[in-house]
């Protein structure tokens, strides 16, 4: 195991001191420690991995420096177009070193959409021409060769960690002046819709709670589809449910997600059916992979959301004001419902016991497609 704070120390002594990426569960201690002791201008939690490839990008032709990107390997997506397009050796030719938490590793238990991320990630780096380690617990060897590769190629480098490699480092969580729990927020929801009703929602623990909602409800699970990958593009998907069905489909997306694709909003409000609601829980942070802070509270979320295109946005910090709310979406159009939350889960919570593919099939029959 590595002290996660020598680490830290050893990148910052060693001039790479800017940090830029999406926080990942296995990487949750280095992600802490990183922000426990950076400066707030030094490390600079993206919206997305291409994000943060750019702007280690830039800080390298500022500064000269190499700049470090964290991120879970399913970011690899992400981080392809500005790694091939701006960083690589046969366009500007820029290092900078990723560090990529190995979730899926073949052989260890993982979801199936990391399964699928963990068989692919070193061949996505091979494919790109990045060199590469899977890190151990002789880390200076390690950070000792990849620098001066770095230096002499003028390309990225990759550290490939696997799951608990490094050391326990907490993370103090910031404080919230709400009271209710994600998981009573998406009771108050899930009561107030009808069985005709459909949810498409956000990676992470959002998904998992409503499928133990819906299990302590005795309920099925044929009207939701519960997004457990492609992080940012739940309101996408749930637009694309609903210009095939005349139901109501609640897409129920959290900020993290929200801020990665942004963009994807405005598209969707232009062409917005009258049936498609759209619900944003926001907690100021990722929590499903640590804690980590959003750039939520910065943001004027209900202003973004008008000016994309959404007629009205209701907010709601109690489940007497979500049932409201959810009242108003289903007689009004193009009625936005943000709710305020504090972090926090259940111990116990667990994971879906169906499979991707067996959602999808139930969803589908639940729409009628056969």
């Amino acid at each position: 195991m590595i002290d996660t704070k020598e680490f830290y120390d050893y990148l910052c002594d060693n001039n790479i001191d800017f940090f830029a990426g999406v926080p990942d569960s296995l990487l949750a201690n280095l992600c802490a420690c990183i922000k426990m002791n950076s400066s707030k201008e030094k490390n600079i939690i993206t919206a997305n991995e291409g994000n943060a490839v750019a702007m280690c990008a830039g800080y390298h032709l500022s500064t000269g420096k190499i700049g470090c990107v964290y991120m879970q390997n399913s970011g690899e997506g992400n981080a392809i177009n500005p790694l091939l397009s701006l960083a690589d050796e046969d366009v500007y030719s820029i290092p900078m070193l990723l560090i990529i938490g190995w979730r899926g590793e073949p052989g260890k238990h993982d979801e199936p959409q990391h399964v699928k991320q963990g068989k692919v990630t070193i061949p996505l780096l091979q494919s790109m021409g990045i060199d590469y380690e899977v890190l151990s617990d002789n880390y200076q060897d390690a950070l000792t060769r990849a620098i001066d590769y770095m230096n002499k190629n003028n390309k990225p480098y990759a550290l490939v960690i696997k799951k608990g490699l490094f050391s326990d480092y907490k993370i103090k969580l910031e404080t919230s002046s709400y009271t209710m729990t994600r998981e009573d927020a998406l009771k108050a929801i899930i009561d107030s819709l009808s069985d005709e009703d459909i949810i498409v929602s956000t990676t992470g623990k959002t998904s998992r709670e409503i499928f133990e909602i819906r299990e302590a409800n005795k309920q099925g699970h044929a009207n939701d589809f519960l997004t457990v990958g492609s992080m940012g593009h739940t309101a996408s998907i749930a637009y694309g449910v609903s210009i095939g069905t005349d139901k109501n489909v609640y897409c129920i997306d959290g900020d993290g997600s929200f801020i990665m694709h942004m963009g994807s909003l405005g598209v969707i409000a232009a062409n917005m059916p009258n049936n498609f609601k759209y619900i944003l829980n926001d907690n100021n942070a990722h929590e499903s992979v640590g804690g980590q802070p959003t750039c939520s509270k910065s943001l004027d979320i209900p202003a973004i959301l008008k000016a994309c295109g959404f007629k009205n946005v209701i907010i709601a910090s109690t489940q007497d004001e979500i049932k409201k709310g959810i009242s108003v979406l289903k007689k009004e159009n193009a009625v936005a419902l943000v709710l305020h939350t504090k972090q926090g889960s259940r111990e116990n919570l667990g994971r879906p016991t169906t499979t991707p593919i067996e959602n999808k099939i139930a969803l589908m029959k639940k729409l009628g497609v056969r």
